[in-house]
């Protein structure tokens, strides 16, 4: 398999020309389990021991994840092949590391676009999909809600209807992968080389909707509760799929927790209509909560504006403060250990001058 079929091109050729020391050679990471990195390179594929953080210019330092591009020594007789540099990311998708971890945890990196994918069923949750294209503006990944279940559901409508109300702009397309109805309709997206991942809860249809876009039941496919429609997680990896057409698919577990890893910034990018409106308010910095003069205020007495959307702003919005505020404690815990090793450097050797 030819690296270009996998997304490389001369810019990522440049960036491993930079990093790459030794015998390297480009791959990218299709699976990792249990400290192994499973790359795919121009002529094989390889099972490369990840050794903690490898090198990446932009971070200081990271994880490869699936969809990665790295570099990997071959190894040889004797020696097992060890990923050595992790290239920078273009986009990826992250939420907040889970637990009391500061800082952010990647999922899958290097996607073109996302596929938020939503059961019909009990799982229908609009208030959660804002929460999905908020991550994906904050990885710079472009998003598509696939409202899937299509059969299941009496009123599609009005779940269109609201879908279309927390993501305005975004594309939607409504889908049965299990019956196979209106799949034809997420090609656009699926051109020859470029990388998708399908994100949601467990008991979506995400394996389903793969295994349907790879022509055979490759993945495990687990039953749903019929009072709520949530599934058991039949993925418990993510694993990058080349379709036949030549697009490359990312199917993931379902995600229990997610957690904001962004900024307040990119929480008002995935709000595009309050953001317009606030530029109407008589204050610039309008709170949007009883100034008067506010655009926003007027558009939800006018219904052109749903009142949710803006309490959900708001959560969204203290959610990421509070995230931004860990970080900067992280911030200033990890530089005040620094220099306190510093202090203890200079102390020992003037204790060594000094005999």
């Amino acid at each position: 398999m030819e690296l270009r079929s996998l997304g490389w091109d001369d810019g990522r050729q440049k960036a491993f020309d930079e990093i790459a020391e030794g015998p390297c050679v480009p791959g990218r990471v299709v699976r990792v389990e249990r400290g192994v990195a499973h790359v795919v390179t121009d002529d094989q594929r390889l099972e490369a021991i990840l050794t903690g953080r490898v090198l990446d210019p932009e971070r200081g330092g990271g994880t490869p994840v699936v969809g990665d591009w790295v570099a990997v020594e071959p190894g040889g007789p004797g020696a097992s092949p060890v990923v050595r540099a992790l290239l920078p990311r273009r986009t990826r998708f992250a939420r907040q590391a889970p637990g009391r971890a500061s800082g952010e945890q990647v999922l899958v990196a290097n996607l073109d676009t996302l596929f938020v994918v939503v059961g019909l069923d009990g799982d229908f949750n609009p208030r959660r999909i804002e929460r999905y294209l908020a991550l994906s503006t904050a990885g710079g990944v472009d998003p598509v809600v696939v409202l899937n279940k299509a059969d299941l559901c009496a009123d599609l409508e009005s779940r269109l209807g609201a879908t279309r109300a927390v993501a305005p702009g975004v594309p939607v397309a409504v889908i049965s992968a299990g019956q196979g109805t209106g799949v034809d309709s997420l090609e656009p997206w699926l051109s020859p080389g470029v990388t998708v991942a399908l994100v949601g809860s467990s008991g979506v249809g995400k394996s389903t909707l793969v295994n349907r876009l790879l022509g055979e039941e490759r993945l495990q496919v687990g039953e749903v509760r019929g009072s709520d429609g949530r599934g058991r997680h039949t993925t418990t990896r993510r694993e990058l799929f080349r379709l036949e057409g030549g697009a490359l698919c990312i199917d993931t577990p379902g995600l229990r927790e997610l957690q904001l890893s962004v900024g307040e910034e990119e929480v008002d990018e995935a709000f595009p209509e309050i953001e317009e409106l606030g530029l109407e308010c008589r204050f610039r910095d309008c709170d949007h909560d009883g100034e008067p003069g506010c655009a926003v205020a007027q558009a939800i007495a006018d219904d052109r504006l749903a009142s949710s959307r803006l309490d959900s702003w708001r959560r969204l919005r203290r959610e990421a403060a509070h995230h931004e505020r860990r970080l900067d404690e992280h911030a200033s815990r990890a530089e005040a250990r620094r220099q306190g090793r510093a202090y203890k450097r200079i102390q020992s050797e003037k204790g060594d001058r000094r005999r």
